[in-house]
C-alpha cells in the first residue's frame, strides 16, 4: 500500500510542477519589455532644414 501511496504522491507532485512551470512560461511570454519610442534612423525631408 505504501508503494501505491508513494506513486500517487509522485504523480501529484509531478503534475503540480508541470502546471507551475507552464504558468511561469506563460507569465514570462506575456511580460512586455520597456521599449523606448525613439527611431533608430531619421531621414531629412526635402524642403526642411537649413
Amino acid at each position: 500500500m505504501s508503494r501505491l501511496l508513494a506513486a500517487a504522491l509522485t504523480v501529484a507532485l509531478a503534475a503540480a510542477l508541470a502546471v507551475g512551470a507552464a504558468a511561469g512560461v506563460v507569465a514570462l511570454l506575456e511580460a512586455t519589455p520597456d521599449q523606448p519610442n525613439t527611431p533608430m534612423i531619421t531621414y531629412e525631408q526635402a524642403g526642411q532644414g537649413s
